[in-house]
């Protein structure tokens, strides 16, 4: 078990850093996350992202996907979610908050798709059919057209979860400032 952190400012300190790590490196736990967001429903809608860039000052991360997927509606009809890491190496579970605002066109998108579409991850983005699509079977037919959109999330608040041997912890970071609560 790794030294347990007893500062507020320390812990969120040290998530930031776990969060910008995994940015960075593929294998860290934190990399896939899952976002929640408000289905067309009203019902929880929840998936797997990766998560490719931080903005650590700005409180910020940023996933892509395909523009024509159904999160992206549910972005635009109702702008927050929240996110979900868990790491069993650390013990920490980190729950945040964000508001999300997503990109399909422009010099953010299309500088960010410059980089991607040399790497085997832009076939994701270059289906002729949009996700969620009925298929007889299988399919790996590729289009020529992307289909790329960039979604930044800003963090409105941080939920850390502890879970120790010693005793299970819990902090929120938000506009209330930083303060412990009952796990």
């Amino acid at each position: 078990m790794n030294a347990r952190i007893e500062s507020l400012h320390l812990i969120e300190s040290a998530c930031w850093r776990e969060i910008e790590r995994a940015a960075r490196e593929h294998e860290h736990p934190f990399r896939l996350m899952s976002l929640g967001t408000v289905g067309q429903d009203g019902g929880a809608d929840v998936r797997s992202i990766v998560l490719r860039e931080v903005r650590t000052t700005a409180r910020e991360l940023v996933f892509y996907t395909d523009d024509r997927s159904p999160k992206l509606a549910q972005m635009r009809a109702q702008p927050r979610g929240t996110l979900l890491m868990w790491s069993a190496h650390l013990g920490w579970q980190l729950r945040l908050r964000v508001d999300l605002a997503p990109l399909d066109d422009g010099l953010e998108v299309s500088s960010r798709w410059t980089r991607m579409k040399l790497s085997p991850a832009a076939h994701d983005y270059l289906s002729p059919m949009a996700p969620g699509t009925p298929l007889g079977q299988p399919s790996n037919e590729r289009g020529s057209r992307t289909y790329f959109a960039v979604v930044t999330a800003k963090v409105k608040a941080l939920d850390w979860l502890e879970l120790h041997a010693d005793g299970h912890r819990r902090a929120l970071f938000d506009d209330q400032g930083a303060r412990w609560v009952q796990p």
